[in-house]
């Protein structure tokens, strides 16, 4: 609680801080451009004046210098006072006396005034202390983490009866990391988080936005969560088949080369979730399969063989190379597939030859197929693979 209530305390004071000078910088750039259009309506309006002012002090000038040059040919000497009295005359007829620019009336000349409204500061009054909020708890915490392979599978739950959420946001670091990142954000409540070093500890925490809102809940109470699984992982050096840098994605590339892309090791045990997930499509072929075997067998192009069970890319389930009457919907771009395996019989040979009863279950695109595979020998740890006859094929597995 004290450790909350103090980053609570610096989280408020840094906010209002940084607010405080937002607010000066705002008002210093509104203040900067009412006084830039006083000027520029001053400069406007000023300048037809002065040149009008400009005029009639020009014309006074010369008014005046007319009238002392006159008197001055008046009380002149009589030999000069013909000339100067002929000159004056010539200048007074060139000189139009009686003529001044329009000058504006004052009504329609500018006259600026400043027009404040202290309604504004009523409303910031108002928003302003209605601006933050300090909440006692989250409304969403985090709920359950599940291991997987190379990964963690986050739940969380709503704690808030009154809040009605529109979308969650989850993020994670590793413990040893400063900032979290974002891995999720969405309507769900679970997500599995992939690229997990195994033996690792990474910190979650979870929030989520009101329905309508546009500003996020505050976060869950951070919790640690790790996998001791190793992730999935492709056999590297198929010629048939590109693999990314953490080898669980395949990509089915141009070579002519055709066979089953095994795992690297029996990583798939009884009681977990193997998923594959299909990123791209191509020409698919009714040898194409998606499955998981008790042993490798190189020499052959397709899982639909003894001691394996898998899926077509049109849906066919074939279980130790025979078809089953049941069948899924064809696999398509961002289509997963599912596996799920428990030991329903473990003992003596029964009249199907085997002492070893698996009950798989495959899903795929919101429907399943449910059946018993027997097999002659216990198997704690089982491969996967896949087999595509055409390149184009992209499958993520975890």
């Amino acid at each position: 609680i004290r450790e909350s209530a103090t980053l609570t305390r610096d989280v408020l004071e840094q906010h209002f801080s940084d607010l405080k000078g937002t607010l000066k910088k705002l008002l210093d750039e509104r203040l900067m451009s009412l006084l830039q259009e006083v000027d520029a309506i001053e400069q406007e309006s000023i300048k037809p004046l002065d040149e009008c002012q400009k005029l009639i002090e020009h014309g006074i000038s010369t008014a005046d210098d007319l009238l002392r040059e006159g008197e001055s040919a008046v009380h002149g000497d009589v030999g000069q006072q013909n000339e100067k009295l002929c000159s004056f005359t010539k200048k007074a007829l060139h000189i139009q006396l009686d003529s001044l620019p329009e000058v504006p009336s004052l009504v329609d000349v500018p006259c600026l005034s400043a027009q404040l409204d202290d309604c504004l500061l009523t409303i910031l009054k108002d928003q302003i202390f209605r601006h933050g909020t300090v909440a006692s708890r989250p409304p969403v915490q985090l709920e359950e983490f599940v291991e997987k392979p190379g990964g963690i599978l986050v739940r969380w739950c709503k704690v808030d009866d009154d809040f009605i959420p529109q979308d969650y946001r989850l993020q994670y670091r590793k413990s040893a990391a400063s900032h979290f990142e974002d891995v999720y954000v969405g309507s769900e409540t679970e997500f599995i988080v992939l690229h997990i070093d195994p033996n690792v500890d990474y910190q979650f925490r979870v929030c989520a936005r009101g329905d309508g809102r546009q500003e996020w809940s505050p976060w869950s109470v951070p919790q640690i969560g790790r996998t001791t699984l190793v992730p999935h992982e492709w056999t590297a050096g198929l010629e048939g088949y590109s693999l990314s840098s953490r080898r669980n994605i395949a990509l089915r590339n141009d070579s002519q080369s055709c066979g089953v892309l095994y795992s690297k090791a029996p990583t798939y045990s009884c009681g977990q979730t193997l998923t594959f997930r299909i990123e791209t499509v191509g020409q698919p072929d009714r040898r194409d399969s998606l499955g998981v075997c008790v042993e490798q067998q190189n020499g052959s192009d397709s899982l639909q063989r003894d001691k394996a069970v898998c899926i077509s890319t049109n849906g066919a389930v074939f279980v130790n190379g025979k078809e089953m009457t049941n069948q899924l919907p064809a696999v398509t771009s961002g289509s997963t597939v599912t596996f799920d395996m428990e030991v329903v019989q473990l003992g003596p040979c029964s009249n199907e030859g085997g002492n070893f009863k698996l009950r798989v279950t495959i899903s795929s695109n919101n429907r399943e197929v449910v059946f018993d595979w027997v097999l002659d020998q216990c198997c704690g740890s089982l491969y996967f693979g896949c087999s595509f006859s055409y390149p184009g094929w992209k499958v993520l597995v975890f």
